[in-house]
């Protein structure tokens, strides 16, 4: 996995939240950037990053449900 592409994506993702038309819209916007962040969360753990803990509590993935 790229991290940097991975983290550019989430980023990406949450800047289009704020661009969405309607709630419906910004709820799956939101769903999508949180799935980049379970994915980022979940390669770190993996990989017993230090961070992966933190990243995971602050974006709301739960690195033990893989």
């Amino acid at each position: 996995m790229d991290l940097n592409r991975e983290y550019a994506a989430h980023q990406r993702a949450l800047m289009a939240v704020d661009d969405a038309a309607n709630g419906d819209e910004h709820s799956v916007k939101l769903a999508t950037a949180s799935t980049i962040a379970a994915r980022i969360g979940t390669f770190q753990h993996r990989l017993g990053a230090a961070a992966a803990c933190a990243w995971s509590i602050s974006h709301g993935a739960d690195p033990a449900a893989s």
